[in-house]
């Protein structure tokens, strides 16, 4: 059921090349661009389907980008990928600002939708099941979400997501299972209207 609202993660370079700009940026070469480009994307994706707030996750992944920048000469090369680590000081930077917020309620964002390539009822419908599942995705627990959103959404693996989330993959996934059959409880009244039958 959450396969229509799944993005295709974007294919980066591998490891060692993000090890390699990151190094060289260090060394005083301005390769913090491309690295930019290839992750501050997936990041802010993440913290908006965190927070709920674009403002909100722009400040987020702009926070993890310079903390990756920050410790970018004392980087242990593969020690860890650099993408696991910027979800992970994004994950916990959304973390820290819902629980700082607890209690308020949260924005309801809508998912920007891409039209040219779509009919004005198919883009309609899109939008319709991106704001229906960004208001479920919003009512999981913390953790639920987190998880839901970087295995189905993020398409990340189990073992990255433990890695991240620093639980064991059993945790992750219980945490996805569970906040999959939330969501589709939560949607299920609305699977016609959404036009999610079929």
């Amino acid at each position: 059921m959450i396969g229509p609202f799944r993005k295709s993660a974007p294919k980066g370079a591998g490891l060692a090349d993000d090890e390699a700009l990151l190094a060289a940026y260090a060394a005083g070469d301005a390769a913090a661009r491309a690295l930019t480009e290839r992750h501050l994307p997936r990041v802010l994706a993440l913290s908006m389907r965190m927070l709920g707030s674009r403002a909100e996750a722009e400040d987020v992944a702009q926070e993890a980008m310079l903390r990756l920048w920050r410790i970018a000469p004392r980087w242990e090369a593969g020690r860890a990928q650099i993408g696991t680590w910027l979800y992970r000081v994004a994950s916990n930077l959304c973390t820290d600002r819902l629980r700082r917020r607890r209690g308020v309620a949260l924005d309801e964002v809508a998912e920007p939708v891409d039209e040219s390539q779509m009919s004005v009822e198919a883009a309609l419908h899109q939008e319709a099941r991106a704001e229906a599942l960004q208001e479920a995705l919003l009512r999981l627990p913390e953790r639920q979400r987190q998880a839901v959103v970087l295995r189905h959404i993020e398409g990340l693996g189990n073992p990255e997501i433990a890695g991240i989330m620093e639980i064991s993959t059993e945790a992750v996934e219980s945490l996805t299972a569970r906040g999959k059959r939330a969501l589709q409880a939560e949607l299920a009244p609305r699977r016609e209207e959404l036009g999610l039958d079929g």
